[in-house]
């Protein structure tokens, strides 16, 4: 999304373990909100203790009710993911970060909501034979922005949100730092 409005950046990947972060925050018996916030945090520090320039870092917990949704690990474990969601409304919990020099200097969280279709176990079949590995690579086992538009009824919130990461108040921030043009 980045590069796609015109940013220059580097991606560096954050020294964190964020299996047992999610433990932790969740044995601490945080909200879902509240765990996405934390892992964004815990991924923008871990890079800007190292760097001088304004890091990112941003997370996404699907919430169901009391439920909270990991990224499927295997195609059936993503079958199960949506027969759960099948019918559904769900909130994809997205939260993002920016930290400088070890300090947190912005945080954002949206909260759209999507409302999941009832379809057929055929559709379902013929959807994760298509969509094939990139079911495994979101916490919702779809992309909005692809084949998993098919999956839903309605979404209500950001559009950037769905897709990991609050675009419109991310640009606003760096515009206001002269990190992108005004």
């Amino acid at each position: 999304m980045l590069e796609a409005v015109g940013l220059t950046f580097e991606v560096e990947t954050p020294r964190v373990d964020e299996e047992a972060a999610k433990v932790s925050l969740r044995a601490e018996g945080l909200k879902p909100r509240d765990q996405a916030d934390a892992l964004a945090e815990l991924k923008a520090l871990s890079v800007s203790r190292r760097r001088s320039e304004f890091v990112i870092g941003a997370d996404q917990m699907l919430a169901l009710g009391g439920e909270v949704f990991d990224k499927p690990k295997s195609t059936p474990d993503a079958r199960e993911h949506l027969l759960r969601l099948r019918g559904q409304t769900h909130e994809l919990i997205t939260a993002a970060v920016v930290a400088k020099e070890g300090t947190i200097i912005w945080r954002h969280i949206d909260t759209p909501k999507l409302k999941m279709r009832i379809f057929s176990d055929a559709f379902l079949d013929d959807y994760l034979a298509r969509a094939g590995e990139q079911v495994l690579r979101s916490v919702g086992a779809y992309q909005l922005e692809g084949l998993g538009a098919q999956l839903f009824d309605r979404v209500e919130g950001d559009y950037f949100s769905v897709l990991g990461l609050p675009l419109l108040p991310l640009l606003a921030f760096l515009r206001e730092h002269g990190i992108a043009q005004k």
